[in-house]
């Protein structure tokens, strides 16, 4: 006879668990929102509780390159030994494995100039408003 499956999350209870501080809480805004470009290096870190996008336990630990998205999901290649396997992940699955302070201070200036041009914007409104009286 052959042996029946026992499914993809079979014998993965060390390795999706959380610690104890973790338990129960879902994965911070600025890990999911960090923006991923084709190209970027990022490692497979599973967080068990959102279950959709989990990759196989296989490749927990491993590292691999963004080669596009599926909506939400990033498509990685990732090397397993002489093959390269094509995943498709969350973000909530996804740590980046570059530093995330430059993508950052390039959000805060698009920010700020966006800032600058509401302050013109409401100037310009303003003067029109009181000529108009």
């Amino acid at each position: 006879m052959v042996k029946a499956s026992q499914g993809l999350r079979h014998k993965t209870r060390r390795i999706m668990r959380k610690n104890v501080r973790e338990k129960g809480a879902i994965p911070p805004l600025s890990r999911i929102l960090i923006p991923y470009r084709v190209g970027d290096k990022v490692h497979i870190v599973v967080d068990p509780a959102i279950h959709g996008g989990i990759p196989h336990r296989r490749y927990i630990g491993k590292s691999g390159i963004i080669t596009g998205f599926k909506g939400r999901a990033m498509v990685v290649d990732v090397e397993v030994g002489s093959k390269v396997k094509r995943l498709f992940l969350l973000p909530e699955h996804v740590k980046p494995a570059f530093d995330v302070s430059e993508r950052i201070d390039i959000i805060i200036q698009k920010l700020k100039k966006l800032d600058s041009i509401r302050n013109m914007q409401k100037k310009q409104m303003l003067s029109i408003l009181l000529t108009r009286k």
